[in-house]
């Protein structure tokens, strides 16, 4: 479904600044996966995202997705087929824009069907205002509400919904749980979780909470210095625990010299 392989990038290339942020990375997903992916600061993790949704282009490598070489396919383009959710509730949404203009654009960007001079119909409306009930946070009475003007869960809640309104090939949760308060990115991991298994959708999240990498996902990468270093599926991720992982990242800091 998802094929990566031996994907490199460094930036700021023969400058004092020169990072290699992935080298050599290579990376199979089937449908319906869920991995979850973990690593300290700067081992890679969003880079990663960045080069599968488009946000700059690999230095080697290719990136296939449902057999479809992306490699070199502009953002906007892969953004009608891979859904994202950022750690800044502020990102993904038009703040502005009522909730309704919100999903309307979703929708609209990623349905194949649709020209650009389709229009939102009544039967749409009624279609989102049904999803929005699903969250249980009470948006689908807010229709016609500023974005803005949500808390920053209900504006997680809302972007998940928005990444996947027309069901996406690919969904990336970048920390999307990372700036909520602990019960609300509880509530929003919970979302999470259903709309994932309920859609089958094939999902990759990277988290900083050691727990939610454990619970969630029925697969578990760890990154470090632009390398995979552990990938645990299956009764293997099943039985991992938190101090297993907090053993992992013990060791890293001791190698590293910290």
């Amino acid at each position: 479904m998802l094929q990566i392989s031996h994907i490199s990038k460094t930036f700021n290339p023969g400058t004092v600044n020169e990072k290699k942020a992935l080298n050599g990375v290579d990376l199979h997903l089937d449908g319906g996966d869920f991995v979850t992916i973990l690593g300290s600061n700067g081992a890679g993790k969003s880079t990663l995202f960045g080069a599968i949704a488009g946000s700059f282009v690999v230095d080697e490598g290719t990136i296939r997705l449902d057999g479809q070489n992306i490699t070199s396919l502009p953002d906007y383009k892969r953004s009608k087929f891979i859904g994202r959710l950022f750690q800044d509730p502020l990102k993904g949404t038009a703040p502005s824009m009522t909730i309704e203009e919100n999903l309307a654009l979703a929708y609209l960007r990623a349905s194949e069907k649709r020209s650009p001079f389709s229009v939102v119909t009544a039967k749409d409306r009624a279609g989102f205002r049904e999803k929005l009930a699903q969250l249980e946070l009470g948006l689908e009475d807010r229709m016609d509400h500023p974005v803005g003007l949500l808390s920053g869960g209900q504006r997680q809640a809302l972007t998940l919904l928005m990444a996947t309104l027309v069901t996406p090939k690919l969904l990336l949760l970048d920390e999307h749980t990372a700036a909520l308060d602990p019960k609300t990115a509880e509530i929003v991991m919970q979302l999470t979780n259903k709309v994932v298994q309920e859609k089958h959708l094939t999902t990759l999240m990277v988290t900083h909470n050691l727990r939610h990498a454990v619970e969630y996902g029925d697969r578990l990468l760890m990154m470090h210095q632009g390398h995979v270093i552990m990938d645990k599926a299956g009764d293997e991720k099943r039985a991992l625990k938190v101090d297993d992982l907090l053993d992992v990242f013990t060791s890293i800091s001791i190698e590293c010299g910290n």
